[in-house]
């Protein structure tokens, strides 16, 4: 092996991780597109719909966002009406975020995208499980917190 190996492309991990994600965003594009969704905003979404209501701060450890990124993600899903955004009258600094009608209506509408796109990957069912438990073994080594 030369030492310089370890400089090829081929070779490093990240980058199969990073084309992978990038192309997987490319398929949700369309389907995402008939509802002006982003993936980012689509993700935050299920997040709400699962837990109705959290603060942004339990919403970026979910979503492994920091709130850099995440308010104008909020805003814009709030502009759409799918989220209502609110300060914590104990503490202004906590803003609590809630899925509103429209975003629970919006659940829906959406609900073949992950059966779409998961016909899009050509894996077996075993192989994408297995492909989930590593990916999320070497997200939570990356991390320091845990969101669930």
């Amino acid at each position: 092996m030369e030492v310089y190996d370890c400089l090829k492309l081929e070779n490093q991990l990240c980058f199969p991780l990073y084309a992978c994600a990038k192309e997987i965003v490319k398929v949700y594009k369309p389907y995402l597109d008939q509802f002006d969704l982003t993936y980012t905003q689509y993700i935050t979404l299920m997040v709400l719909w699962e837990h109705n209501e959290m603060n942004v701060k339990e919403l970026g450890k979910y979503l492994y966002l920091d709130s850099g990124t995440l308010t104008p993600v909020l805003k814009k899903l709030e502009s759409k009406g799918y989220i209502e955004r609110k300060r914590s009258k104990t503490d202004e600094r906590n803003l609590r975020i809630q899925i509103t009608e429209n975003g629970n209506a919006l659940k829906k509408q959406v609900i073949e995208i992950p059966q779409k796109v998961g016909r899009c990957v050509n894996l077996e069912e075993e192989e994408a499980m297995q492909l989930y438990k590593i990916l999320y073994k070497v997200l939570h080594s990356l991390t320091l917190e845990k969101p669930h």
